[in-house]
């Protein structure tokens, strides 16, 4: 089954970059960049997959239990907006004229040094040769790491004024998962490179575990009233369980003491936060957002569109910086 799902993607992949991606970078002067052009057909197709689940899917379900009704349609928008500019690999773009020349100089000069790509799943016999273990492996080892790197965004005041803009949102829904900041962005994204350069991931299994790790995301950030039962609660983090940690006043706060903290920070397993005691499995769907948006708390302003927010995240960043 997952040789079949691998080919019929690769078919997809090739078929979509021989018909519009491939025409188009030779018409533009970049047929040097070819190679990587294949690889960026492969995210695009993976990006449009997601949307094409997220309206036909995610949708309806949101319809079907909603947590709150939907009462800010604007906001909403711009979350989609966010969504497309990440899941159509508009970021990564940016990322490969940016940073990407950087991270390939680094990782080249490390082989040439004589540090050679270490392999993970080559420690175990057998692991190799099975995918379905492989991408287990890999996806618990950056579970892992996500989850320590969402208790940074949570601990330290200079990131967390940057992921703030990510728990502003009022009217949380499935388009909420990429409303991030971009600098945010951009420096988890460089862990998750750098650890996935460390350990030996191969680009096609990368994409799959950012992909699935998307989606289950997706999930998670919906307005939607679902949970996993007792049992499955403590298996794989629901929506229901990840609203919790957009609650105002819980997601983000240390119990009692206004101070960052919070609780439920796992992204796809919910094994760490009862590892290291900041699991909350109780059943309640609050209201989303951060305690100094409220009237009574200040009213402090996120942003309404993608510009403002931006910038308003950069000066909070300086001000927390100074």
């Amino acid at each position: 089954m997952i040789d079949f799902l691998t080919n019929l993607f690769s078919d997809a992949q090739q078929w979509l970059f021989e018909a519009l991606i491939q025409p188009l970078v030779f018409g533009l002067g970049f047929g040097g960049w070819v190679e990587d052009a294949y690889t960026a057909t492969g995210w695009l197709l993976v990006g449009v997959l997601q949307l094409v689940v997220l309206v036909a899917v995610f949708g309806p379900l949101q319809r079907w239990r909603p947590a709150e009704p939907v009462h800010d349609r604007a906001a909403i928008r711009t979350d989609v907006l966010y969504t497309l500019i990440h899941r159509l690999g508009l970021f990564r773009l940016a990322l490969f004229f940016t940073l990407d020349p950087l991270m390939d100089e680094m990782f080249g000069a490390l082989r040439v040094a004589g540090m050679g790509t270490w392999h993970l799943d080559a420690l175990w016999p057998g692991v190799t040769d099975q995918p379905v273990l492989s991408f287990a492996l890999y996806l618990v080892v950056f579970d892992f790491l996500g989850y320590w790197v969402h208790r940074g965004q949570h601990h330290f005041n200079w990131w967390w004024s940057l992921h703030a803009l990510h728990h502003s949102q009022r009217q949380m829904t499935l388009w909420s998962d990429n409303r991030n900041h971009l600098l945010d962005d951009i420096l988890g994204d460089v862990i998750v490179v750098l650890a996935a350069q460390l350990i030996g991931v191969a680009p096609g299994q990368f994409i799959a575990i950012v992909a699935f790790t998307q989606l289950s995301e997706s999930l998670q950030h919906a307005n939607l009233r679902l949970w996993f039962g007792k049992v499955g609660e403590r298996l794989w983090v629901s929506p229901r369980f990840h609203r919790l940690h957009h609650s105002i006043g819980l997601g983000h706060e240390s119990a009692g003491k206004n101070t960052l903290g919070g609780h439920n920070f796992g992204i796809l397993l919910p094994w760490w936060d009862m590892l290291f005691g900041t699991a909350n499995f109780e059943l309640r769907y609050d209201p989303t957002g951060i305690r100094d948006q409220l009237p009574e708390e200040g009213g402090r302003d996120y942003g309404r569109g993608f510009w403002r927010q931006q910038w308003l995240g950069v000066r909070r960043l300086w001000g927390s910086l100074r």
